[in-house]
């Protein structure tokens, strides 16, 4: 019985008519993609010059001939009355309704008309397709956040039911927690494992303590899908040793769709089906494939509310190998809001010099994860969980890496805790720069 698409269509979302028309995208030649995309491009954008108040005010400047003349849209300028920015026709009730993370320090309540929000759930279903997963029939481990307040909770803990989905806390990641979600994984015939990198990625590190491999406990287990959270290379080794199936990199965004999702060839495809996805320099110039930008986004078929030209907050590379219909993310490279800003005026990717610190303190073997603040231009905070304090050795060694990638003069202090703080949702920042970014 298909209980998830069932579900779908009671609460009025199409996902049979969803399914038919991205078939119909899909099928679009090569030679004539161009030519879809710039006709959804400009169809999205007359729309909500016409039935949307908020947009026609936002866009009253725009060439409806000269894509360049549409202006950028930012969380910012959407932190308002969600009633003031929803298109005639559209209100609370007749719309999917959600709030961002909030994990770019910018949270605000979106809506996609019904249509939309099944074409959502049509290209996910596609692309899990892709590793033989179905959301009507595989079981699902999952490893993501719940929201604590009594109706919140109990309306995931339904979802979760009718997905097949079995949901783990990423809140308690300790080996007690852990040893029982092993018990867990040999009493029920798990299809995947799906969830935040880093909840993942500590599961991972206990089993190796244990010397165990998931797949030998849970045969059944074809897949790892890991999302919300950078993914590094050493921890995709580690989680594909540990768990011992193949780890699948997601990128997505609540308020827009699954953005990329790494195909079978270990591409990481950009959906180009109800997506279209720009790079952007700081001047908002289109930048050619293989340049780093801004990642702004499109939504194309998403009438109650306007996200269009939308700057999601991202850093990013579209490969040379890119085309209009089969885009590559190359590299996402953190967030705009990850950027250390340094004494020097020299700014840096926190991301960077965070894989950097993490390669050293990793070698220690006691410690489990660890974030960076910077608290000054000049002042950073490492906040780690582990068995034992770091010794002087290896804070000197840290200190020398970090000065090395940054700049001399640098106060770095370490501080051991017994876990770290995670938001509402569950995810872990690894980077977090209490500056002003416009300075």
């Amino acid at each position: 019985m298909n209980l998830f698409d069932i579900s779908l269509k009671l609460n009025g979302f199409p996902i049979k008519k969803a399914i038919r028309v991205l078939q119909d995208i899909q099928n679009v030649d090569e030679s004539y993609y161009s030519e879809y995309i710039a006709s959804k491009k400009q169809e999205i954008l007359k729309y909500h010059l016409k039935h949307n108040s908020f947009y026609k005010s936002f866009g009253k400047q725009v060439d409806i001939d000269n894509w360049k003349s549409v202006p950028i849209m930012t969380k910012k300028e959407l932190q308002q009355p969600l009633k003031s920015r929803l298109s005639k026709g559209f209100n609370e009730n007749n719309t999917y309704i959600n709030k961002t993370s909030g994990s770019s320090g910018d949270p605000f309540i979106f809506a996609k008309d019904k249509f939309c929000h099944a074409l959502t759930w049509a290209v996910i279903q596609n692309r899990f397709g892709w590793f033989q997963l179905n959301f009507n029939s595989s079981k699902q481990a999952r490893f993501y956040g719940i929201p604590l307040d009594k109706k919140g909770y109990y309306k995931e803990r339904f979802k979760d039911k009718l997905s097949g989905r079995y949901r783990f806390s990423v809140f308690d990641l300790s080996d007690d927690a852990f040893e029982k979600h092993l018990e867990t994984f040999k009493s029920k015939p798990f299809d995947y494992i799906n969830g935040y990198t880093s909840s993942i990625v500590q599961f991972a590190k206990f089993l190796k303590r244990k010397d165990i491999v998931l797949k030998t406990i849970c045969s059944t287990l074809k897949a790892g899908v890991v999302t919300s959270e950078m993914l590094f290379d050493v921890d995709k080794t580690l989680l594909e040793t540990q768990l011992g199936v193949p780890i699948i990199n997601e990128y997505g965004a609540s308020e827009l769709d699954l953005i990329a999702f790494e195909n079978p060839s270990g591409k990481w495809q950009v959906n180009s089906e109800t997506l279209y996805v720009e790079i952007l320099d700081d001047n908002n110039h289109i930048l050619p494939y293989g340049e780093e930008g801004r990642i702004v986004i499109t939504s194309l078929y998403n009438k109650a509310h306007p996200f269009i030209r939308y700057d999601i907050g991202d850093i990013g590379i579209l490969s040379k190998t890119s085309s209009i219909k089969m885009p590559i993310l190359e590299k996402l490279t953190g967030r705009t809001n990850d950027i250390a800003i340094l004494p020097s005026g020299k700014k840096a990717a926190g991301l960077t010099f965070y894989y950097i610190t993490k390669s050293i303190i990793e070698e220690d073997g006691n410690v489990k994860e660890f974030v960076i603040e910077q608290l000054k231009p000049n002042e950073f905070k490492v906040l780690y969980v582990s068995s034992e304090t770091l010794s002087e050795e290896k804070m000197k060694t840290i200190i020398s890496e970090m000065e090395n990638y940054l700049e001399k003069g640098l106060l770095i202090t370490f501080e051991k805790q017994d876990r770290l703080v995670r938001s509402k949702s569950g995810k872990l920042k690894q980077f977090t720069s209490y500056l002003n970014q416009n300075t």
